[in-house]
């Protein structure tokens, strides 16, 4: 029942948080305000958590990855693969070397095995807290778009690079041929799993589809949260990675949906879904470190003072050191991987964009470690053989220390330097959008006239008539849309303004239908039931309204 109750808490907590940051009159990183609910947790209601490491890693892990492969946008990670994979795969080995050999000199104790998992462990990135500590000004999107993709793919080489220098750890031996060879293999095998088993849901799903004409979307989303868990079992079964697995598992099932057609319900309902468990799972995990802070300080203290002694500021100062190495090898990686890039376009003869020192300072600001590095952290193992694994705890702190101060280095860095931060070769979203919107009008508008065509051949007048003056009525609402979905002019311009304020008229008109609704069901008039059908179709409504741009 304790346990219950804690699980309970810790929800209502990451619940309130989301409110909370909103209300706040200080503008502060939703992970460093759970952080800080956390800790308040611990030390003052004594509240306290022990969980299993490897149960820990498989509950947070494969789901999160799995989310990350699914929202990504898979033209632009292809497109900007060169960077993507520069900071991804290089910069993670480069950290990895750095960050562990630094280690290792600053703290002898710590064995150089352990201080390469540390490195490992602070390599993945964070780009949902990096959006959360941006302010007002948001990140160019290919910037953006870069940064999600490092995010994702550097979760992956992050991790499994832990687990290597984990078994280091443990048995005392390593060959960087045997591990590069291990390596590959384990990648391949992981995205061949998580592919197989993308593919085989889709495949299932269609022949469900097939048998009974319909599927419900709850048992569909039900059956799609158990995915990545499958992916990573079955991976980690035949001894590949099953990290890779979970990421392959969420790219692939962006394709099949996309395959999917129809199903409106599903994907309403599975965007809904997924949301929460992202916001949850990472709200969970920031709760838990701060609750784990409190006695992480004091047996990292104990680490310290048997091997060897030490100040308890000695920790802060390794704490600042280790963000600081972090972030000047990342601006130097940056550094070097775009003079490269502009001598190789010099080369070519291509044009030379015009780079400087404040994009490259964003990037070394925006490695902000998260949710991935404190799940890797806590899935270090307890023992090694009969003794305990060594200076774990240290590791643990000088993790969590990493993740506080590179999200308050960049809530007070990145702001600063993202306002009116524009990138050469910006990819033209709202263009792009446009053009979308226009030739979804023309098909509509072209469906609505077989639609007419097919009535006007049965011959019945009637339903002819009836057509005819429903047909002009929805045409002219596309007729609308395609107007505004043009370039700069004075019609186009016209047509948008006009969509503006119809959008306002409806949204009011929406917002009177729900207080009558309500209304209705206070005075009895009609039942919980007729409520929620018609609420629903009301909130669906103006979800599709808002979720439109207005420009």
């Amino acid at each position: 029942m304790d346990l219950v109750i804690t699980v309970l808490v810790l929800l209502l907590i990451v619940a309130l948080s989301g409110a909370a940051v909103r209300v706040l009159p200080v503008k502060l990183p939703l992970p460093l305000l759970q952080i800080a609910l956390g800790a308040l947790l611990a030390r003052p209601f004594g509240m306290h958590v022990e969980f299993d490491p490897d149960l820990f890693f498989l509950l947070f892990i494969p789901p999160l990855l799995f989310a990350d492969g699914w929202r990504i946008p898979k033209r632009e990670f292809f497109l900007l693969r060169g960077p993507i994979l520069a900071l991804a795969i290089g910069l993670v080995f480069f950290t990895i070397v750095g960050v562990g050999y630094f280690v290792h000199w600053m703290i002898p104790t710590v064995p150089l095995a352990v201080a390469f998992a540390l490195a490992a462990v602070l390599s993945p990135t964070d780009a949902v807290a990096v959006t959360s500590i941006t302010g007002g000004s948001p990140m160019p999107p290919r910037l953006m778009h870069i940064l999600s993709g490092e995010a994702l793919l550097n979760d992956a080489s992050g991790l499994v690079a832990l687990q290597f220098a984990v078994a280091a750890a443990l048995t005392g031996t390593f060959s960087l041929m045997d591990a590069a060879g291990n390596f590959a293999v384990m990648a391949l095998g992981g995205v061949a799993a998580g592919a197989f088993v993308g593919l085989a849901f889709g495949a299932l799903r269609r022949r469900l589809i097939r048998w009974s004409s319909e599927v419900d979307p709850a048992s569909q989303v039900s059956l799609l949260l158990l995915l990545p868990f499958a992916a990573y079992l079955l991976a980690e079964h035949f001894g590949v990675s099953g990290i890779l697995a979970a990421v392959a598992a969420g790219m692939t099932m962006n394709y099949t949906d996309v395959r999917k057609g129809g199903y409106v319900a599903t994907r309403v309902q599975t965007a809904a879904v997924w949301s929460m468990v992202e916001f949850t799972f990472n709200g969970l995990i920031f709760l838990l470190l701060g609750m784990q802070l409190p006695g992480i300080v004091g047996h990292a203290k104990l680490d310290v003072a048997q091997a060897g002694g030490g100040e308890v500021w000695h920790l802060f100062a390794y704490v600042l050191a280790v963000t600081l190495v972090l972030v000047l090898l990342r601006f130097a990686w940056v550094w070097v991987s775009l003079r490269f890039m502009l001598m190789r376009a010099l080369h070519r003869g291509e044009k030379r964009p015009k780079v400087g020192t404040r994009l490259v300072w964003t990037s070394a600001l925006a490695g902000v470690r998260g949710a991935i590095t404190m799940a890797g952290v806590l899935s270090l193992p307890l023992m090694k053989g009969n003794s305990p694994f060594p200076a774990r705890e240290l590791m643990i702190f000088l993790a969590s220390g990493v993740i506080l101060c590179t999200l308050v280095f960049g809530a007070v860095g990145l702001p600063l330097l993202v306002r009116g931060l524009k990138l050469p070769g910006e990819d033209p979203r709202v263009r792009e959008e446009r053009k979308a919107r226009a030739l979804a009008a023309e098909a509509a508008l072209r469906g609505i006239g077989e639609e007419q065509k097919r009535v006007e051949e049965s011959g019945d007048e009637n339903a002819i008539a009836l057509a005819s003056h429903v047909a002009a009525r929805v045409m002219a609402d596309y007729q609308q849309r395609l107007e505004a979905a043009g370039e700069e002019g004075d019609i186009p311009e016209k047509a948008r303004a006009e969509a503006g304020t119809e959008r306002t008229m409806r949204l009011a008109a929406l917002h009177a239908e729900r207080h009558e609704l309500y209304h209705l069901r206070r005075s009895h008039t009609i039942n919980d039931e007729t409520l929620r059908t018609l609420i629903r179709e009301v909130d669906l409504a103006e979800a599709a309204l808002t979720g439109l741009h207005s420009e």
